[in-house]
């Protein structure tokens, strides 16, 4: 007896994986619980566990293949060594496809509705259509067959009484029959370049990044709304705290500005619940737990792990778990449960000297706060011009759920937190 390993779905959005490389041989013992092979998903390179017990008779899908489909064969384990494949698990050449019952011989057309009729007489008869402007748009907008209405107007002119009586619906029962398979845009053709070049074949990864990016810029109506904000007290009270650290144990900790933005964020994200939610078709989905997204830059592109209940946790329980993730992130260790979800996104490129800049919205988040570097700027204060250290920050909101007043009280909240940072502590 045979049983047939299937491709994993290791995310809820994984549709495809790589299979970067298998752990076991043809002829190697399998026991459930042994690592078959590696899976390089949309998010990281993960591990696939054996979950029946046999010996691995025949690798389907090799190493280094891409475009997997979930669910798909991609090898076959049997009871002995050496044991036959049964017919019924054997997976079929890619080759072969069920045969299709023979389809029968198309019917002839139907024959032309009255209202098709009077059009082809219409146009055969070179008559012309009198419609007022109105109608004209009106019949535009809902995709109404002008030669299919019988206007009531002078001369018969079509009027907005004709279109109001007409409606959508009929129109499209009126249309000519569409065919079976509407043709598809070409592709765009690829750009022609004569430049000295190499190619870079796209990851999983990075081809995942790329679709959710482009639909979420041409599905989510963004707009920005960007703060200044002071981090000098910020920055005394984290050489406060840090100072305090134990130098090494269970108890040591050193606090990085993002840790504390993080902090921020959810106490921020606590009193304006409503950016911590998701826009659906039948209602604004709010979340009960401030789950923070943190955007980490990898190899491959970037991944982003949650720090879980952020504002119930202290700022060295936040610093310890986001360094941990960090670290696995970048060697592609993560599980999937600590980066599939999140109600709000942070993105700091401070760290790089970027002074300012927006981020994308992360699907099926309604936010994301993008962090620039804290610099010297000259502040005025009262009648004077002092120094400060300034950082600029832009929430990019999706429009459906946050509205341009709720997202700048949001940012207000969170100005007045990191400047006057020992409401952290509370």
């Amino acid at each position: 007896m045979s049983t047939n390993i299937l491709m994993p779905a290791l995310s809820p959005t994984m549709t495809e994986g790589k299979l970067a490389r298998w752990l076991k041989k043809e002829g190697d013992e399998v026991k459930s619980g042994d690592v078959l092979a590696e899976i390089e998903t949309d998010k990281a390179t993960m591990e696939v566990e054996a979950v029946d017990e046999g010996f691995l008779a025949k690798i389907v899908v090799p190493d280094e293949t891409e475009g997997v489909a979930v669910n798909a064969v991609i090898g076959i384990l049997t009871e002995t060594k050496g044991g036959a494949i049964d017919a019924k698990e054997a997976p079929k050449p890619a080759a072969a496809k069920e045969a299709e019952p023979a389809k029968p011989a198309e019917k002839a057309a139907p024959a032309p509705q009255p209202a098709n009729r009077e059009k082809a007489n219409r146009e055969d008869r070179g008559e012309r259509i009198f419609v007022s402007p109105l109608a004209k748009r009106m019949a535009k907008q809902a995709g109404i067959d002008l030669s299919t209405i019988k206007g009531s107007g002078p001369n018969g002119r079509i009027v907005k009484a004709d279109l109001d009586k007409a409606g959508a619906a009929p129109a499209a029962a009126a249309a000519p029959a569409a065919p079976a398979e509407a043709p598809k845009p070409a592709a765009a053709p690829a750009p022609v370049i004569t430049a000295p070049h190499k190619k870079i074949p796209n990851s999983t990864m990075r081809k995942v990044i790329a679709k959710r990016l482009l639909e979420s810029k041409q599905t989510v109506p963004h707009f920005y709304v960007s703060t200044n904000i002071e981090l000098d007290a910020l920055l005394k009270l984290r050489a406060e705290l840090n100072a305090k650290s134990p130098k090494e144990g269970a108890g040591a900790f050193k606090l990085s500005v993002n840790d504390m933005v993080i902090k921020a964020c959810a106490v921020a994200l606590r009193r304006h619940p409503m950016v911590n939610s998701t826009y659906t078709e039948e209602a604004i989905i709010q979340y009960d737990d401030v789950d923070i997204s943190v955007a980490v830059a990898i190899p491959d592109g970037l991944i982003t792990p949650i720090i879980r209940k952020a504002d119930a946790q202290g700022l060295a329980a936040i610093s310890n778990s986001m360094k941990d993730l960090g670290a696995r992130a970048k060697a592609g260790k993560l599980k999937p449960e600590e980066f599939q979800g999140g109600g709000f996104s942070i993105s700091n490129l401070g760290m790089f000297g970027v002074s300012e800049f927006a981020a994308i919205i992360n699907p099926p988040q309604s936010a994301i706060l993008a962090v620039g570097a804290g610099e010297k700027r000259a502040v005025v204060k009262g009648d004077n011009i002092v120094v400060a250290t300034v950082m600029t920050v832009t929430l990019s909101c999706d429009h459906r759920v946050v509205d341009g007043a709720l997202g700048a009280e949001f940012l207000a909240t969170l100005k007045s937190i990191i400047e006057e940072p020992l409401s952290l502590m509370l």
